[in-house]
């Protein structure tokens, strides 16, 4: 009952002002109060009213909104948690079993030289720097590692 009196009290009032508006010659701007001060009385009309103060002022109704909330956080978090961890777990296993069907370092098997250093014409075997004596024999393989890892 209050409800409804307020409702059509604001109606009222925006009626009132979209007839000031329209006496200023502003008559889209007056057309439009007036569309949104008819609303609130239509909401009385079709009983949305009613259903929303009983909604608002319902103990069940809050939990349900609480249980909703839950159901949203637990929805988000596990989304975050998968997109961390890299897709779902079918997308893992499939993921992992292509890694597993590839080779573990296909170009693992050339030395890791500069790319001034594969020259078609030049053995691999043949020291790149100009330091190393008649021992660089030995220690190529050595030489290709550090040079793969940056070193």
């Amino acid at each position: 009952m209050i409800a409804e009196t307020v409702c059509s009290a604001v109606s009222a009032a925006g009626l009132g002002i979209a007839a000031v508006t329209a006496y200023r010659k502003r008559f889209l701007a007056a057309a439009r109060i007036a569309a949104y001060a008819l609303v609130p009385v239509g909401l009385v009309m079709t009983g949305a009213v009613k259903w929303a103060v009983n909604t608002a002022f319902s103990p069940v109704a809050w939990a349900g909104f609480g249980v909703l909330g839950v159901a949203w956080l637990l929805f988000m978090t596990t989304r975050t948690v998968e997109r961390r961890r890299g897709g779902t777990r079918k997308e893992r296993r499939a993921a992992a079993a292509t890694a597993q069907r590839e080779a573990v370092a296909p170009t693992s098997s050339a030395p890791s030289l500069d790319p001034s250093a594969r020259r078609p014409g030049r053995s691999q075997a043949q020291p790149t720097r100009g330091g190393s004596t008649g021992g660089g024999e030995d220690f190529s393989d050595i030489e290709a590692i550090l040079k793969k890892h940056g070193i």
